[in-house]
């Protein structure tokens, strides 16, 4: 790919708007522009300046439009970049793309301004990468956590790491060239302590992508129970609209349904489930099985029964939750047809009483909820992994890390100290993108939409 032509996208979302933006990237970003654009002289005007005036193609008139421009190295790629603000008609938006396209400029690929950006220093890898997590944010706390990446709360203290075993490496590198004077440079001690150190910081940077995976994209939990109790209809009044087709039928639902709600500036991803039974019938079935399956893999399982269900029968469902070691809370639905005796017996069990039907006590299990995953207390200015690229080379840097420890008790020659602290480097370059390979840029960068 080459990365010294003008690139050119529409940076707003496809579709037709009040006005859409086409971004031009490269050394010929301002010339171009200014061949088709009627008004100032664009090459002549100052960076980061608005310019009203008009898009022509020949004589033919495109559009009326705003210029702004950003001179190199003055913008968000490094390079010159005029973003042209149009009126968002799908035509007038192509046709000024074609016009510049057929003046010399290259249509941009899948997060090509911001793979410039990186390529040319303008910030590191994991914060490019938190750029694409900044516009999928959905909510405050997974806003937050971009952001703080973004601006590259991540990098910096992995930049301070990096740059202590560096120093370490080189001493041991000097040892290699006085190897037959049996000299230390690099005191064992020290090392010993840094490593401590460093493995510590990895450690809880790996331990904080459980909480981090989860802001990211939301908490996902598991309403189950038995055909009937009025899952559906719980779904249907959490998200406040008819989701989930509701029926006195037993079994309606058999494949699993998925929604979000934002609660407390957490996403939570509900998912209806098939009820859990003995069923003949195959469909139903298969969808028993993949309601067992899902509850393995939620943060948190809601387990609906109703005043139908003898307290012997909910005491014999929650000791079958219990093996499965998952978070689990106990609805009651259809509380209003309780007698006394069996709501104080329930009260035991540490259950959670509502009318879905009714919504009521739907708000208070949304406390609920917020309390029993802990989300809404976190700091999210302290550095949380959120990419599971990240947290897989972080795993990389502590196992090296792991190795120059049991070299440094087990004393071995400074080659084998010097490639365990290499391919630490190498781990922790990976994610900053110190170190990189083209594979691994392309599979980063094609993630991004177009434009961006």
């Amino acid at each position: 790919m080459n990365h010294q032509d003008t690139i050119i996208a529409l940076s707003t979302p496809q579709g037709s708007g009040a006005i859409g933006v086409i971004r031009l990237s490269g050394p010929d970003a301002i010339s171009l522009a200014n061949s088709v654009f009627s008004g100032k002289d664009l090459e002549k005007q100052d960076s980061h300046t608005l310019h009203f005036g008009l898009i022509k193609d020949g004589e033919q008139l495109v559009d009326e439009v705003v210029a702004g421009l950003f001179v190199a190295p003055k913008s968000y790629t490094k390079e010159n970049v005029v973003e042209i603000s149009c009126h968002g008609s799908n035509y007038i938006i192509q046709q000024i793309i074609n016009l510049l396209i057929s003046k010399g400029a290259r249509a941009a690929k899948p997060g090509e301004f911001t793979l410039r950006a990186f390529l040319n220093g303008a910030f590191d890898l994991s914060q490019a990468e938190a750029v694409a997590d900044l516009i999928a944010s959905n909510s405050k706390a997974s806003h937050d956590v971009a952001m703080q990446q973004m601006r590259g709360g991540f990098a910096h203290e992995l930049k301070a790491l990096r740059e202590q075993l560096i120093q370490f490496a080189s001493m041991i590198e000097l040892e290699l060239d006085f190897a037959e004077e049996d000299v230390e440079f690099a005191n064992r001690e020290q090392l010993r302590n840094l490593v401590t150190k460093i493995n510590h910081v990895l450690n809880r940077l790996i331990s904080s992508f459980e909480m981090g995976n989860v802001i990211k994209n939301g908490v996902p939990i598991v309403i189950a129970g038995r055909p009937n109790v009025g899952k559906s209809t719980l779904l249907n009044a959490l998200l406040n609209e008819e989701r989930a087709i509701v029926s006195d039928i037993a079994g309606t639902t058999r494949d699993t349904i998925e929604d979000e709600l934002t609660i407390g500036g957490i996403v939570f991803r509900f998912i209806d489930t098939a009820g859990i039974r003995d069923t003949a019938d195959i469909i139903e079935a298969l969808g028993v099985e993949r309601t067992l399956e899902k509850m393995k893999q939620a943060k948190l399982i809601i387990y609906m029964a109703d005043a139908a269900q003898t307290v012997a029968e909910i005491e014999e469902q929650v000791r079958g939750l219990q093996q499965l070691a998952i978070p689990y809370l106990i609805l009651i639905n259809k509380a209003d047809l309780l007698s006394p005796a069996q709501r104080e017996a329930l009260m035991k069990l540490d259950v959670v009483f509502i009318s879905a039907k009714d919504k009521l006590g739907i708000d208070e299990l949304k406390e609920t909820l917020l309390a029993q995953v802990n989300l809404h207390h976190i700091n999210t200015s302290e550095t949380l992994v959120t990419n599971i690229r990240h947290v897989e080379a972080l795993k990389q840097t502590e196992n090296a890390l792991q190795r120059v420890l049991a070299n440094v008790d087990n004393p071995v020659t400074s080659d084998f100290l010097a490639m365990d602290i290499k391919q630490a480097l190498h781990y922790l370059g990976e994610i900053t993108g110190t170190v990189t390979t083209d594979d691994l840029l392309e599979n980063i960068f094609t993630k991004f939409c177009i434009g961006k």
